[in-house]
């Protein structure tokens, strides 16, 4: 009995020792990385960095954490970040945010985040690389503001990317329930449909093929940027609205998409106002759009349906045989 008291005693203190190594381990990784991005330019501020959780995991509380990239403008500060994972392996962390105001600028626009229990659950590789195999962000009520006022708020938010055979593919899924624009978005699209308060639905499963793996590089140097686009489905319902996408782009290195997108929308007229309000669509250019969509939706049998391709070449889109004008470049900064 005595010999397994001090078997049980020796595992403990050899326990604690890892458990504290580790632990400092930890703070210094992260306050040695801070360190690194302020000698590479960059604002990176905390005010305090500590460690608990003994005996069973690892909790690293970041206070007032504050990062700008001057390379891309962005820059982001929040009240707190806590970093928790198994004391046993660190590779599964769990990030959670602080429901306090986090603030997200880019350049002169700034963003206010507002999200109850926010977290993300990261599984990483093994390696100092600290390559992504998933990620699943989640949170209940969350609001986004400007200082023109709120811009989007819904009743949660799930989001998934998983690593797919391919290291360079990952599978993204979006969900956010009871989306719900705010009034200058309402403004800006004009509508005259009595659209309700939030979306019925707005979904998004696509996968994606980058040019390289998610990894600790891409925060501190360059995010891997899509060269392949896989959309699964794309679904919008907003009232009366119904907008289904799916299909398949490939993007060049200056970020130009070509392939198709099917489109399938429901009360298009409608869509095409609101296109035309928010300045998608030249007003000279609506009544031309009108008559052809018009005889494309004739030919489905239903006037008010539109199943249409929308086209990207040569850094032109088309939606079906009317060209719309540039396409946009797909370059994550």
């Amino acid at each position: 009995m005595l010999r397994l008291i001090r078997v049980v005693i020796v595992l403990g203190l050899l326990w604690s020792a890892y458990w504290y190594i580790a632990g400092f381990g930890l703070r210094s990784g992260i306050e040695g990385w801070f360190a690194t991005q302020g000698a590479r330019g960059w604002q990176a501020d905390y005010a305090a960095v500590e460690t608990s959780g003994y005996p069973s995991r690892h909790r690293t509380m970041i206070t007032s954490p504050a990062l700008a990239d001057p390379t891309t403008g962005a820059a982001w500060q929040a009240d707190w970040l806590e970093l928790d994972s198994p004391a046993i392996w660190p590779g599964r962390q769990t990030l959670r945010f602080a429901p306090t105001p986090q603030r997200l600028s880019y350049f002169d626009q700034t963003l206010v985040i507002e999200a109850q229990n926010m977290q993300a659950d990261l599984h990483l590789h093994p390696g100092i690389a600290l390559a992504l195999d998933r990620l699943a962000l989640t949170a209940g009520q969350w609001a986004i503001s400007s200082p023109k006022g709120p811009v989007a708020n819904a009743g949660d938010l799930t989001l998934s990317m998983v690593q797919a055979e391919q290291p360079e593919t990952y599978q993204i899924t979006v969900d956010a329930a009871d989306f719900t624009p705010g009034e200058e978005i309402r403004r800006v699209l004009a509508s005259s449909a009595v659209l309700p308060r939030s979306f019925d639905a707005l979904k998004l499963d696509t996968a994606i093929e980058f040019d390289k793996q998610w990894d600790r590089s891409a925060l501190e140097e360059m995010r891997p940027q899509p060269v392949a686009i896989d959309l699964k489905l794309a679904e919008l319902h907003w009232g009366e609205l119904r907008l289904f996408a799916a299909g398949k782009l490939t993007v060049d290195a200056q970020g130009i998409p070509t392939g198709e997108i099917a489109l399938k929308a429901e009360n298009w007229r409608e869509m095409l106002a609101m296109a035309e309000a928010a300045g998608a669509i030249p007003s000279k250019a609506v009544d031309p759009a009108e008559r052809v969509l018009n005889m494309l939706a004739s030919l489905g049998g239903n006037p008010s349906a539109l199943d249409v391709q929308l086209n990207f070449r040569d850094g032109f889109v088309a939606l079906g045989p009317l060209p719309i004008g540039p396409s946009p470049r797909l370059i994550l900064r």
